[in-house]
């Protein structure tokens, strides 16, 4: 059989069943969901599923008039839509990296651009960046997952888990920030010798301080959703 055949290029390529439950990975960058009931996902995730699923884009009002007032503020970063059936189900995001995470009772801060897909059993709610309004323009919210289940979230290149640890905060760029413990507040600090040096419309210039005991989960790439107010 010839190495570029198209027989030999399905061989290497085509889907196999890992057995390995609810979230598959199916590629570093492309996840299989296991369908048997709900998954939550990132709007517009959907690259392939067969089976019987129904998509619904999460309704306005479904978690509340306080939920939708966040939703206006954060507009489509954190879109979510359902899928409800039986199949399988193939998600992906820009090409980017796949991490899935198994929560046991636990909560993880996750920016909003980078959650793909979660169980039911997992509670999320947005939450807004404080004390950044006067700051920055775009990029203000995060989305805590909570409780037992399990998640996926997305990240450019190889992510890094940085250990947060009583003394020692750790610094990081708001754009190359995927996720972080759930019991880590961050608060945002502008480097004003940064921002003279480089400009005032540099993202850099804003910073996110990580205090307390935790990790920080960053990306070797600055997704630009935030930038310094002019």
């Amino acid at each position: 059989m010839s190495k570029y055949s198209i027989a030999e290029f399905i061989k290497n390529t085509e889907q196999v069943d890992k057995g390995e439950g609810f979230f598959e990975l199916e590629t570093p960058r492309l996840l299989e969901v296991n369908l048997n009931g709900l998954v939550w996902a990132k709007a517009g995730s959907m690259i392939s599923y067969n089976g019987r699923i129904k998509f619904e884009r999460e309704g306005v009002l479904e978690h509340g008039i306080g939920a939708l007032f966040k939703k206006a503020l954060t507009g489509e970063g954190s879109a979510l839509m359902k899928a409800n059936g039986q199949g399988k189900l193939y998600l992906a995001d820009s090409g980017k990296k796949i991490i899935i995470l198994h929560l046991q009772n636990e909560a993880i801060y996750v920016n909003g651009n980078d959650l793909l897909a979660f169980e039911p059993s997992i509670k999320h709610n947005i939450k807004l960046m404080r004390k950044v309004s006067s700051m920055v323009a775009g990029g203000l919210f995060n989305v805590r997952c909570e409780g037992t289940g399990m998640i996926a979230i997305t990240a450019h290149y190889e992510p890094l888990t940085l250990r947060v640890t009583p003394g020692k905060p750790i610094i990081t760029d708001p754009n190359a920030t995927v996720a972080w413990s759930g019991n880590l507040q961050p608060e945002f600090q502008t480097d004003i010798s940064l921002k003279t040096f480089i400009g005032r419309g540099s993202g850099e210039s804003i910073q996110m301080r990580f205090e307390g005991d935790g990790f920080v989960i960053v990306q070797p790439y600055e997704e630009v959703y935030m930038q310094a107010q002019d």
